[in-house]
């Protein structure tokens, strides 16, 4: 049993609309040994070793669900018992987590295991630890007839521990986590920035960041004047408002005297320390602060000594001028009984399922340490010691709950004067986030009658104590933070545009970016050549995936976010965000099948579909694809756009009828026009004669490409004006879409460049090639990419066959995995089966001699086709070529006719039936909700 392989998905994804981890699991051996079959104990050890397993519902959803998975008949598959122990290791070390699926593949054996993380690093170090439990269960016998290497040191408890020591060292500390739910339960979404509690909330433009509690909002003096215990006293003093009296010293004998000047008992603690970290209170002696100098020192150069304030630690909170929660802090201690060893009682308390491991759980366990100890031996007690029943014997001298202490909430019964107290101090600050440590008697009397008093204010100060005290009601710390940063009202998200398809991504991506640019908002766009803001590239490179649309989002300066998506990234990681605006599926078309599992287009289609399913405010869809259709009814977006090249669609008619929104091109008397229907509203657009990119019309994949554009701009509330004018100033030029028929007619004959490289994508340039008016001859130079199926090249030379006086077959640089002139001699025998003779045809495997021959052979009046790979190199060819002196004195350019079209084929089928909702029509399929 081994992982063969592992997906971590960001975001939605084919399995999931959240994050989940997938594993290509081959269990080898044991597919023919399910749990219930396996005997020797297996089922008892793993519920010995994970008792929580037994509330896992599983397809009974009811307790004891999955435990009698794994007992009836054979029981379970190791795949799908590996699902659940995954999950359940992740809730152990404090992530609550539930969703999983496992589904075996066509191989035997082999399984996909699907499971919710939250952290990435966490939710991998799960699976392992899975596998190597499974493995240390199953019977000696077994292990020997699967030949499987097991560990023999491996020992679960301390694997267990150590996995979830890990994992808090990894996962958010409690405040950053409740901050974060906060921000989820208002919709609002966040990042995770670093490895620590660096996070930011919204997107683009609307971001805020906080670093733990500490907030983007938070002053950076004040922060340094809270760190300042010296200069806080002074200033808190300096109001009136109660503080102790305090000295700050740099050696033991200052120490020792500047106690005997305050009076004793006084409390010794570094000056920029905290969590409790080096602090000794209640100190009679000059012995013993000389000590506990030492031991300050260890946690900062300066030391302060100050008079110790009798009474109980209180945090206090307060929150942009408001108090939020007050809590009684209670050293960590146990109480005696008369009968248990102190080292007896801490076990017991210890054994209280709250307290766990660091941040673990709500409280933490009691540890018998250095400073224990010492506080055991200077109240004469060691470990072995059995106190008085009813004796509390400490072994902390702070309440700090990351050391085992105890928190109570006192948040309605603080007296008025308290309140305003730490109010006045978190503002004399400039804190924004406070906490408030204040020694009291009873917090229920103003400080001016107990003689209480301020010992520090906090930045950063912790938010588990409120939110899950161990006593009183829980307090939501997190809230007021989020509204503080994000007031009623103020938005947190750009909109954005997911855009998918198999061909016209990325020409559609930047004609919508172009759009709105010129709408004047600063946009984040992803493309196959980079990561573009505002229209400077920033990242170069193929960045269609996760990883560049969260740059976008973490951009500051992006107003709006139009991303490129690809197949390859969905299939990898999944989406980068966990929802967006505009969902748009251009097609369905074959292309990069038989990769990565995607065998079929139904395949495909399953994995274009995912920003549908996660489209908040609209999905475009192309209605003239019966794949892209059939997505209408798995969209929760508010409103559905088709787009058609056939103005007598069936369903599209019904859909306008009822309400709906399409985007449809229309016959008239001079041209076709781009024509919006929105409710009960009829708008004419466009001319498509009038848009640059479309070559006065003729190319009717970029009148198909700036309809949803228009359709996507419109859905993101750019006005029509303003989208006439985006359509209107784009052009197909190298600079505008590098690689997407980009046209240069300087040379006596043109030139035609494109990317080009599945089947669909060749036919719409061949088509335009069609209707173009050439007086000289037709070249092209084709090629396919090396991991494409073999019928896949062959209907690329199959779509160029018949068009063309002279044809160049090449090859890629990279030839991915076929030998060297493999696919430039399957195009050309596929040309030679569909009719091209033989002297029409070279072969030239390199990318730039194929390139240099069609040029240098070109005559005046010729039109050359190039398909091409290396976008930027190949476009230098063109632009930098010198014709021969004769070509260059005839500089005649071509014309171009106008073109007809058919109506687009139909894709209702007779028998076809409707539905219609709120949304408008869609087609009813087999797999419609």
């Amino acid at each position: 049993m081994r992982i063969l392989d592992r997906n971590v998905y960001l975001g939605p994804n084919l399995w999931a609309n959240f994050r989940v981890i997938r594993l290509t699991l081959d269990l080898g051996e044991l597919e023919n040994w399910p749990s219930a079959k396996i005997g020797g104990g297996f089922i008892d050890g793993l519920m010995q070793a994970l008792p929580g397993l037994n509330e896992h519902g599983c397809s009974y959803r009811e307790t004891g669900g999955f435990l009698r998975r794994l007992r009836e008949d054979d029981g379970t598959w190791l795949g799908h018992v590996l699902e659940h122990v995954a999950l359940e290791l992740q809730c152990v070390a404090g992530t609550d987590v539930t969703f999983g699926r496992t589904r075996s593949q066509e191989r035997p054996g082999h399984y996909d295991v699907v499971f919710e993380y939250e952290e990435e690093s966490v939710g991998l170090e799960a699976a392992q630890l899975a596998l190597k439990l499974l493995i240390s269960l199953l019977p000696k016998e077994l292990v020997d007839k699967a030949d499987i290497n097991v560990e023999d040191d491996f020992d679960w408890d301390d694997e267990r521990d150590t996995f979830i020591r890990y994992a808090q060292r990894n996962a958010l500390g409690p405040s950053t986590a409740s901050l974060i739910k906060a921000a989820s339960d208002r919709d609002i979404p966040w990042l995770r920035l670093n490895r620590y509690s660096l996070v930011q909330f919204g997107h683009g433009k609307f971001q805020k960041r906080i670093q733990a509690t500490v907030t983007g909002e938070t002053r950076h003096i004040a922060v340094e004047l809270a760190s300042d215990k010296e200069e806080t006293n002074q200033i808190l003093s300096d109001l009136g408002l109660p503080v102790p009296r305090q000295r700050l010293v740099y050696s033991a004998r200052q120490a020792a005297r500047a106690a005997d000047r305050i009076g004793f008992p006084v409390v010794v603690k570094p000056l920029n320390a905290n969590h409790g970290r080096g602090v000794s209170i209640n100190l009679e002696d000059a012995e013993s602060v000389a000590t506990a100098f030492d031991h300050a020192r260890e946690h900062s150069r300066s030391v302060i000594v100050e008079s110790f304030i009798e009474g109980l630690d209180h945090r206090l909170l307060v929150i942009n001028g408001e108090l939020v929660a007050a809590s009684k802090r209670v050293p960590g201690h146990v109480k005696g009984d008369g009968v248990k060893t102190i080292a007896e009682l801490v076990e017991e308390v210890n054994s209280d399922p709250r307290r766990g491991v660091g941040h673990e759980k709500v409280l933490t366990r009691l540890e018998m340490d250095h400073q224990a100890k010492r506080l055991l031996q200077d109240a004469g007690l060691t470990e072995q010691s059995v106190p008085a029943k009813g004796d509390v014997i400490y072994l902390r001298s702070t309440g700090n709950l990351s050391t085992g202490g105890t928190a109570v909430d006192v948040t309605d019964v603080i007296h008025p004067d308290n309140r305003a107290m730490a109010i006045r101090s978190a503002k004399a600050i400039g804190l924004d986030v406070a906490g408030i440590d204040f020694l009291t008697t009873d917090i229920t009397k103003s400080y001016s009658e107990t003689n209480g008093a301020i010992c520090e204010v906090n930045a950063a100060p912790g938010f588990r104590m409120h939110v899950a005290p161990s006593e009183g009601t829980p307090r939501d710390a997190a809230g007021p933070v989020i509204d503080m940063l994000f007031p009623e009202g103020a938005p947190s998200r750009v909109p954005i545009a997911t855009i998918t398809g198999t061909n016209g991504k990325t020409t559609v991506t930047r004609m919508v970016s172009h759009i709105l640019k010129m709408a004047g908002k600063s946009v984040g766009m992803t493309t196959t050549d980079g990561v573009y803001v505002d229209g400077n590239l920033t990242v170069p490179g193929d960045m269609t995936g996760p990883v560049a649309a969260r740059i976008v989002m973490r951009d500051p300066s992006v107003e709006v976010a139009v991303l490129e998506t690809a197949r390859g990234g969905l299939i990898r990681a999944g989406m980068g965000y966990g929802s967006c605006n505009v969902g748009v599926v251009l097609n369905v078309q074959s292309d990069h099948l038989g990769l990565k599992g995607v065998n079929t287009l139904d395949e495909l289609a399953l994995i274009k579909r995912i920003p549908i399913e996660v489209a908040k405010d609209c999905a475009v869809l192309n209605a003239d694809d019966r794949r892209c259709l059939e997505m209408a009814s798995h969209t929760k977006a508010d409103s559905l756009c088709y787009v058609t090249m056939n103005s007598k669609h069936e369903l599209v008619r019904e859909h306008i009828r009822s309400g709906g929104r399409a985007m449809v091109l229309e016959e008239g008397l001079n041209g076709h026009m781009i024509t919006l229907y929105d409710g009960v509203h009829h708008m004419p657009l466009l001319w498509t004669h009038l848009i640059p990119a479309t070559l006065e019309g003729r190319a009717m994949h970029n009148v198909q490409n700036a309809m949803f554009a228009a359709a996507t701009a419109f859905a993101m509330n750019t006005s029509l004006d303003e989208i006439r004018h985006g359509l209107r100033t784009f052009d197909t030029s190298f600079f505008q879409v590098p690689g997407r028929m980009n046209v240069f007619d300087e040379h006596p004959f043109k030139v035609i460049m494109d990317y080009g490289h599945n089947p669909a994508a060749v036919t719409a340039m061949v088509n335009l090639s069609d209707r173009l008016d050439v007086r000289g001859q037709r070249t092209v130079v084709l090629a396919a990419p090396g991991d494409r199926r073999d019928e896949d090249v062959r209907e690329i030379a199959q779509a160029c066959a018949g068009h063309f006086d002279h044809y160049i077959c090449r090859e890629d640089d990279t030839r991915r995995g076929r030998e060297v002139g493999e696919v430039a001699q399957m195009l050309c025998s596929t040309l030679i089966e569909n009719g091209v003779g033989e002297n029409a045809i070279r072969t030239i495997p390199d990318e730039q001699e194929s390139i240099t021959s069609a040029l240098s052979n070109a005559k005046a009046d010729d039109l050359l086709l190039i398909f091409v790979d290396n976008i930027t190199r190949s476009w230098k060819q063109v632009i930098h070529f010198t014709p021969g002196e004769e070509l260059q004195a005839k500089t005649e350019s071509s014309t171009l006719i106008t073109p007809m079209i058919d109506d687009a084929a139909s894709v209702i089928s007779k028998g076809d039936s409707f539905i219609k909702d709120e949304r408008g029509v869609r087609l009813v399929s087999e797999d419609s909700d």
